[in-house]
């Protein structure tokens, strides 16, 4: 058997205010830096710090997720910045319960409210409202966790194949 390696990324999309807040965190940052040149140095400590949190903000909201399914491991990666890559989760397929859409039944008793069970969840969603994102129980380490994602067909195709009964499309 061929081991099959699938990779999707999912660029997260930016929060309805985000420019709006750089273009005043900028306007700030230079308007206190020229209040340092004209009335005190005192100002120009302000500016530059709300200059380095504008780079700082700017770094820390840009996130894409990568998804890396081969054979039966499955990895999610977080990069951020478009260059820093950090692993969020190595996971095995074979302790997949169940991925569905989530509004599914299998997974209703995992949902926030009005669920049965309680896991910790992590959202490697893009946010997006037109794309329809799954939710996939599975086990890492002792526990159970609940990630949200947003599986394209190929990748969905695959996991059906291998795992027929655990995998429901929308």
């Amino acid at each position: 058997m061929y081991a099959i390696r699938i990779t999707e990324q999912v660029t997260r999309k930016k929060k309805a205010g985000a420019g709006l807040l750089k273009v005043l965190m900028i306007a700030f940052g230079v308007f206190f830096v020229l209040l340092g040149i004209v009335i005190s140095r005192g100002f120009m400590l302000s500016g530059f710090l709300l200059i380095c949190l504008y780079l700082a903000y700017d770094f820390f909201s840009q996130k894409e997720y990568e998804y890396t399914m081969e054979g039966t491991h499955f990895s999610i990666d977080m990069i951020t910045g478009k260059r820093h890559r950090r692993q969020m989760h190595e996971l095995d397929l074979n302790k997949l319960e169940v991925v569905a859409p989530h509004w599914h039944d299998k997974v209703a008793k995992y949902r926030k409210k009005g669920g049965t069970d309680h896991i910790p969840k992590y959202d490697y969603t893009s946010y997006d409202d037109d794309i329809p994102y799954y939710t996939m129980i599975i086990g890492e380490g002792r526990e159970k966790v609940k990630l949200l994602l947003d599986l394209n067909d190929e990748m969905l195709r695959a996991l059906k194949t291998l795992f027929p009964e655990k995998v429901f499309f929308a």
